[in-house]
């Protein structure tokens, strides 16, 4: 008999943020989002058969969400998650670029030049001269 799902993984409870707009009040917002992390564990569990351990060397890390619905922090209705997001392996979450590197990536790639950043005209002498003090 194959073993359960769960008896290949070590499931521990995590809270990231989400970044979601309200479909009612169109306002969005940053929420804390409850998440089921299951890590693979270090070994074979015992009674496992040949079945098992090629299900066991195929598998990853991955997160599942627990929560569909948040609560507008502006309007107060409820409204649902996008489901598209509901599994994420762990894996591809870290590979991640951030969202900087991410734009100078494309801006390089289609060709424009990087703006030059504005040079600021030099300050008058007396602010740059060395106080006297008072007298």
């Amino acid at each position: 008999m194959a073993l359960d799902e769960r008896a290949f993984f070590l499931e521990k409870p995590e809270t990231r943020p989400g970044r979601y707009t309200c479909p009612k009040c169109r306002r969005a917002g940053e929420y804390s989002i409850r998440w089921m992390r299951r890590s693979k564990k270090d070994r074979l569990p015992a009674g496992a058969n040949e079945e098992d351990r090629a299900k066991f060397a195929k598998l990853r890390d991955y997160l599942i969400r627990l929560d569909d619905e948040v609560t507008c922090k502006t309007c107060g209705k409820k409204f649902e998650i996008p489901s598209q997001h509901s599994l994420m392996f762990v894996d591809q979450l870290a590979g991640l670029p951030n969202e900087e590197d991410l734009e100078r990536e494309i801006k390089l790639a289609s060709g424009d030049p990087e703006p030059v950043p504005e040079s600021k005209p030099a300050l008058p002498a007396r602010f740059t001269r060395k106080p006297s003090g008072w007298k």
